[in-house]
């Protein structure tokens, strides 16, 4: 069997539950990090600017992971 004959079709439905699942990850990280946002506030609140832009920093790297996911899934449905 040549290798361009070799296809695999993943059912959307499975790829739209793959997604949910991975999506998972991220979910619980954006969690964990506002929550240390607050914390670190409560404890010291001169340093909430501080806080707050690494946060956001990291927010944006956690949610990368999410897309990357969005985009996948889109690219095993339309396969």
């Amino acid at each position: 069997m040549l290798a361009q004959e070799a296809t695999t079709n993943i059912n959307p439905g499975l790829a739209m539950i793959g997604y949910g699942l991975g999506a998972i990850g991220p979910g619980i990280g954006v969690g964990v990090i506002f929550a240390a946002v607050i914390n670190g506030t409560a404890r010291q609140p001169e340093a909430e600017g501080k806080l707050r832009g690494l946060a956001f920093q990291t927010f944006i790297l956690t949610e990368v992971l999410a897309l990357i996911g969005l985009v996948l899934y889109f690219i095993a449905s339309t396969a």
